[in-house]
């Protein structure tokens, strides 16, 4: 395939975003270690939305670095409460944990896009989504715990909206490609901008 735009990532959910708006490009992973690229960089006290953004430009440049020519799109994604950022629980006793200090709060996705070519960043954007849960019970949780099994390890947040994790919100504020991590309309028009794309 052609070096014309890349994707730098493996997530079934942002390329399924990419191949469904027409886009046609390649997807690679980026060789980085995240969480160790989080410990060089905690002296910066980034924020949640910094570190976003730090995270998609550190993986676009790490595969420019394979692709000189493509236009890279990097993104990443911090789920913060506060100034606290939350990874995915290791258990089901820290996803437990994780579900009683979110519960009757609202949370942060802090999604980041970049687009690097030829190793230099040419452009970042960020969008969050404010996620409000509700004051389920413990009765709920357990019941929920049960229901989801090992899926509740499998996202930062302990929940997959597009399923039963849907009862634990009783707001949403913010579009749905920022909740899957990809801010598509903003990198759509800035692909317009830069004659990547008809207009």
């Amino acid at each position: 395939m052609a070096e014309t735009l890349v994707l730098a990532s493996a997530s079934p959910s942002r390329r399924m975003l990419m191949e469904n708006a027409g886009l046609k490009f390649q997807a690679v992973a980026a060789q980085i270690d995240e969480r160790a690229i989080e410990r060089e960089i905690e002296h910066r006290a980034l924020g949640p939305d910094e570190l976003a953004l730090e995270l998609a430009c550190t993986k676009a440049l790490e595969v420019s670095s394979r692709f000189p020519q493509a236009l890279v799109i990097g993104c990443d994604q911090t789920m913060s409460l506060g100034q606290q950022v939350f990874h995915k629980p290791a258990d089901r006793a820290e996803a437990r944990a994780n579900l009683v200090l979110l519960r009757g709060r609202t949370h942060r996705l802090n999604s980041g896009v970049v687009l690097v070519r030829g190793g230099r960043e040419i452009w970042r954007h960020l969008s969050t989504a404010d996620l409000s849960m509700r004051e389920f019970s413990d009765a709920f949780l357990e019941d929920y715990l049960v229901r989801c099994g090992d899926d509740v390890m499998k996202s930062v947040g302990c929940y997959q909206l597009e399923g039963i994790g849907i009862q634990l919100f009783n707001s949403i504020s913010g579009d749905y490609f920022t909740i899957l991590g990809l801010p598509l309309l903003p990198l759509l028009d800035q692909l317009r901008t830069l004659g990547e794309l008809d207009v």
